[in-house]
Parts: structure tokens; sequence; C-alpha cells
């Protein structure tokens, strides 16, 4: 998974990626309100850790931003702020999950295992494939399947973190630059034009499988994935 941290103690923040790396997610960490916003609002993380007491914008108002916005990332609140009132409000604001100062890094990583998975069933995705259309993306086994062909194709890993990345987002127009963060990171010296080769080599495979499925390019916008009848 790819985790956004918003907390202002960095060494606190820093703890927590190194123990989620060793669970091999992936983990960026801001310490500023109004930057973890926009971050949050970017669609390329799968969960986001977020305090309550954050310089330039609060936890709170970042998290009723976003679900004004539509914005379905699964949040999980990480505060001192124990009172119950507060408890409350995080929940009635959207959070999927609220946990206070202090805890154990065990219970973190298991109330976000918990909170994806939550995610990923609203979203139709069951322990072993997601679905679109006439196609399955097999996440055991990274393959890639045409319910109508029979035909199997598999997938190398940019290939197959890409395809779930647009198909969680199916229907919605994503940017190279979500693309290339989401898949490369922001650290990445990778090329601006790596998106588009691989939505090439995606194209390529769905083609060879007969499906329905397309990625159609939005001219000046980025792409979007979609059942074409």
């Amino acid at each position: 998974m790819k985790i956004l941290i918003i907390e202002d103690e960095y060494r606190l923040a820093d703890l927590i990626r190194d123990f989620l790396e060793k669970e091999s997610h992936q983990v960026e960490i801001c310490t500023d309100g109004e930057d973890g916003y926009f971050l949050a609002a970017s669609g390329i993380y799968d969960a986001v850790i977020l305090d309550v007491m954050l310089p330039g914008m609060d936890g709170f108002s970042i998290l009723k931003a976003l679900r004004r916005e539509n914005r379905e990332v699964p949040v999980l609140f990480l505060t001192a702020k124990s009172d119950v009132d507060s408890k409350v409000l995080g929940l009635d604001l959207g959070a999927d999950d609220y946990l206070t100062k202090p805890f154990e890094m065990k219970e973190l990583a298991a109330r976000l295992r918990l909170i994806t998975r939550r995610r990923q069933k609203l979203l139709g995705s069951f322990e072993d494939f997601l679905s679109l259309g006439d196609l399955n993306l097999n996440k055991q086994e990274h393959t890639l399947s045409c319910k109508k062909s029979g035909k199997i194709m598999p997938l190398a890993d940019k290939e197959y973190r890409l395809l779930e990345y647009l198909i969680l987002n199916a229907g919605q127009v994503l940017s190279k630059e979500q693309i290339s963060v989401r898949i490369w990171g922001y650290d990445s010296e990778v090329e601006y034009n790596s998106a588009e080769v691989y939505i090439s080599f995606l194209r390529k495979k769905i083609a060879f499988l007969e499906s329905q499925v397309k990625i159609v390019t939005i001219r000046g916008v980025g792409y979007q994935i979609k059942e074409q009848g």
C-alpha cells in the first residue's frame, strides 16, 4: 500500500514510516496541514494517517474538506486528543478509525489493514481479484484475464500496479503526474513519459485479450479506464 502520514512530530512519523516500510508499504511524510490536504486529495494514496493538531490546517478541517469533495481515501486519525467529543467528531466527519497516542505499532498496522479492506469491499475488490467489465486482475498471481475470450496474460510489476490503480479509480481521469507519483514516487528520476509507455504496454495486452475494456486518452488531461460496448 501507499500510505501518507500527516504528522508534525517528524521523529514519530519517521518511526511509523520505518515500521510500515518493513511491512512492504510505501510511505511518505508531510508535516504541514495545508500541504497534507493537497497530497491526501491527490488520489495517489491507499490510506492516510492523520494527526489532529497540525500547523496550517488542522486534521478535522483536512478530513472535512476531503469528504466534502467526495475523496474516499481511508483515513485513520492518530492523535493525542483522547476525549470522547474529539473521537465522536472525527468519526462523524468521516474518519475510518481513530487511534490515540500512545499506541502500539502492531495495532496501528492492523487498523490500517482493516480500513483498507473495508475500502476494497466497497469498490467490489475481493481477496484475489479486481474486476472491471470482462477483465479480471488476479492480485495474487499478477495476471490479467478476459472472461469473454478466456485468454490470460502475465503482468510485470509496474504494469500490475498501474492497472490496479486505474481499475480502483475506474471512470475517473488520472493525470500523468498522478500516475507517475503513484507508481514511481515523488523522488524518482523516472522519465515523465514512462506513464505513457506503460499505458501502451497495457493497451496491447488488453487488446490481445479481446476485452471490451479500454484505456482512453483524455487529451491534455490524462487517462481513463472504462468498459466500452
